[in-house]
């Protein structure tokens, strides 16, 4: 299945029309309806938004899969840190880390706010 229909079929699935997805993505919607005309699919940089608003992981839309572990997706807002501040180098530190360190990171974070 291209990833167009299963767009379509998530649609349909949560009640969303093609105008309305067109409006809450900023995608026109005569770039929607190519994609069911022609069979082709979206450009990369618009599945995640697709997904938000749909309300789905990239995972489900992509591979068209049902497992749970991918299913704890949820919309990210952005933020703009400053570069100079502590929350960035401390992010930037953990993006550096391996997938292991990361991990430890983040159960030490758990013991500490599960100790309050």
């Amino acid at each position: 299945m291209l990833i167009s229909e299963r767009i379509y079929k998530y649609m349909k699935e949560k009640g969303i029309s093609q105008l309305e997805l067109a409006k809450r993505t900023g995608i026109s919607q005569s770039t929607i309806s190519d994609w069911r005309r022609k069979g082709t699919n979206p450009s990369a940089d618009k599945i995640m938004i697709i997904c938000d608003v749909l309300g789905i992981s990239p995972y489900e839309l992509l591979l068209e899969t049902d497992n749970k572990k991918h299913r704890d997706y949820r919309q990210v807002d952005y933020v703009i840190i400053d570069k100079k501040s502590r929350e960035y180098k401390l992010l930037k530190s953990y993006e550096e880390l391996d997938l292991d360190a990361q991990r430890r990171v983040e159960s030490y974070l758990k013991a500490l706010s599960d100790m309050k």
